[in-house]
């Protein structure tokens, strides 16, 4: 049997992740220190004799008897909330080092099991694009010391190391740049426009936009995502840097007007003239590479997408 190591494996997409490799197989080992998730997520698969969790802060040198195959490196806070408890921004520290050192000491552990390393990148690389939709190749609009910076240098910095390590010490390495993905198994603490949409429309309160509206995302299902990166795992693709996200972009008002017509709600949508700085205005992913290399690309429309995740919400 093979055995899968993920790092923010009790995390949103991350324990979506265990329960399908957990499904097809696979021994899975699931490393987490809940600094922005919690251990309701893997509760399910607790009595499952191929599971075994292992709380550890990845920063820190990872002493594993059993030889691992695989490693998903998806340890990280990634909502851009700044009020957020649990977003890069109110743990900037925190978010650098899990993606600088916490890649390094998984580089490591990747090579000495010779192991395929798979470091999960962002579209946060591309900063506030210039470039539209955003191919792999483009270098980005960044700044070093912008408030975002904390995040996005650490997760470029993270993939400068998966490069070297794939190039000068010849790891298998792969690099996924995450788009924007939601779905059931997020957290209210994360704060996502989705999450903000759905609990305001849930609880009858205003459903209030940053800016004008009329800045774009494309989001992602969770069980899209997860496929994925499965695809870019376990697909012969040492070495390749993927965009994973949905090529289906709409605008922040179109994406509150879905989520009060799916609620039923009656909530008024509210505009904030507050928008975060280096908050991009554009986003979407180009997926062609994915879709050549992988065979991959987003099944689940975003209605009924959003519809699952409002049943998951209803229900906490």
């Amino acid at each position: 049997m093979q055995s899968v190591l993920i790092t923010g494996g009790a995390g949103f997409i991350g324990s979506h992740l265990c329960g399908k490799l957990l499904s097809k197989g696979y021994r899975v080992i699931c490393i987490d220190n809940f600094i922005t998730s919690n251990g309701k997520n893997i509760e399910k698969y607790s009595n499952n004799s191929n599971f075994l969790f292992i709380k550890h802060d990845v920063i820190k040198p990872l002493d594993l008897s059993e030889k691992i195959d695989y490693i998903f490196h998806l340890a990280s806070p990634a909502s851009p909330n700044h009020h957020s408890p649990i977003s890069y921004h109110a743990l900037p520290l925190e978010t650098m080092l899990v993606n600088t050192q916490g890649t390094l000491e998984l580089l490591k552990l990747a090579e000495k099991n010779k192991a395929r390393f798979l470091f999960s990148s962002t579209s946060e690389v591309y900063g506030d694009p210039l470039e539209h939709p955003q191919k792999e190749e483009y270098k980005g609009n960044v700044s070093t010391t912008g408030p975002r910076s904390v995040y996005d240098e650490a997760k470029r910095f993270g993939e400068t190391l998966t490069a070297y390590y794939g190039r000068e010490r010849e790891v298998d390495v792969r690099i996924a740049r995450i788009f924007n993905t939601y779905g059931p198994g997020m957290m209210k603490e994360d704060m996502r426009m989705i999450v903000i949409f759905i609990t305001q429309a849930l609880e009858g309160k205003p459903i209030t936009i940053f800016g004008d509206g009329n800045q774009t995302r494309s989001l992602c299902y969770v069980d899209d995502m997860v496929e994925g990166l499965m695809r870019l795992m376990f697909e012969q693709a040492k070495g390749e840097i993927v965009n994973l996200g949905s090529s289906s972009e709409h605008t922040i008002m179109h994406y509150a007007n879905l989520v009060k017509k799916i609620t039923g709600s009656n909530s008024e949508i509210i505009l904030s003239e507050r928008l975060p700085q280096d908050d991009p205005q554009k986003r979407r992913a180009d997926i062609d590479k994915a879709k050549k290399l992988l065979r991959w690309e987003p099944k689940i429309d975003i209605e009924e997408g959003i519809k699952k995740t409002v049943e998951y919400f209803r229900n906490l």
